[in-house]
């Protein structure tokens, strides 16, 4: 397999990741979050749920690039999508340019016909570095905000529906109820372990503020919910319901369990993120949240001329 090491700048070296760089890569990437949002949301444990998804080898797919000093300068992973996030104090000297070409080298090198980053508009020099080689808006995604001053209201629940927090043993039913909700928009179904390593097994994975809706003995809601208490902020990771209960109020009411939840242990702020292809924006809206921010999904394709 062709060497796809890039040639850098001076006095800096690059290697691929491991599982022991998730601290520094946590810091990096909260870095950049801060320079561009003021404040940083992502926890280690989405970090490291990374190199657990399957069929991401990361002396293959990951690369970081560290200064003369040894400090973590910028960094890259590509596998069904890429990250690229150069550290605020290293910006400027084309290190985005130079991970960039080596995510789309990878991309072709395993065979992939297009190539996907996540950008958030506010960073317009990383946007403008994507329309500069070829890629295209394809989706939005916004990160929504509920302002909990006072402790929220919860409506009252459906006709014979229950809803309570997550308990152990709770976890297959949940996942099955989420990856078959999420099967209508998105593109590939996640396994168990996968699923778990970005919830239920995260170290922010947060039961006591997490929320089940069931009718009778059938799950057909939940909300499932990380507390980071880096940010001082809950965090609704999914939000689903089964296709047959919807339209009856069981995810605004999952919502405000989780957010009265969430207020008790003193959190005043609670956060989700959503997309575009979902087509729930309108109903966070009407539950009374608020954009904070948003991102745009960007996509290139990698076919040749020909091809």
């Amino acid at each position: 397999m062709p060497n796809l090491m890039p040639a850098l700048p001076p006095g800096y070296r690059a290697g691929p990741a491991t599982a022991q760089d998730v601290s520094t890569i946590h810091s990096l990437v909260s870095a950049c979050e801060r320079e561009v949002h003021g404040r940083g949301r992502a926890d280690p444990g989405g970090i490291a749920a990374v190199f657990a998804r399957p069929g991401l080898t990361p002396e293959l797919d990951t690369l970081l690039i560290h200064d003369q000093a040894g400090r973590l300068a910028a960094r890259a992973w590509v596998d069904r999508r890429c990250e690229v996030d150069v550290h605020p104090q290293h910006r400027g000297r084309g290190l985005g340019t130079v991970l960039l070409g080596w995510a789309e080298a990878r991309a072709r090198q395993a065979g992939s016909e297009q190539i996907v980053q996540t950008v958030p508009d506010d960073d317009k020099d990383a946007v403008a570095l994507l329309r500069s080689r070829g890629y295209e808006p394809m989706v939005t995604e916004w990160l929504l905000e509920f302002a909990m001053p006072d402790e929220p209201a919860v409506p009252g629940p459906p006709a014979g529906i229950m809803v309570r927090p997550f308990r152990t043993g709770d976890e297959h039913a949940a996942y099955q109820l989420i990856e078959d909700a999420f099967d209508e928009w998105q593109q590939r179904r996640k396994s168990y372990p996968e699923w778990a390593q970005h919830t239920v097994e995260r170290p922010a994975f947060a039961p006591a503020m997490s929320a089940l809706a069931f009718n009778g003995r059938q799950l057909v809601g939940a909300a499932i919910s990380l507390d980071l208490p880096e940010t001082g902020e809950g965090y609704i990771e999914e939000v689903a319901v089964h296709r047959d209960h919807r339209n009856q109020g069981i995810a605004r009411l999952l919502l405000r369990h989780v957010f009265r939840a969430f207020h008790r242990q003193g959190r005043r702020t609670c956060t989700l993120a959503t997309h575009s292809d979902t087509g729930a924006l309108a109903l966070y809206l009407r539950v009374g949240m608020t954009v904070r921010h948003s991102s745009t999904v960007y996509r290139k394709s990698l076919r040749t001329a020909g091809r």
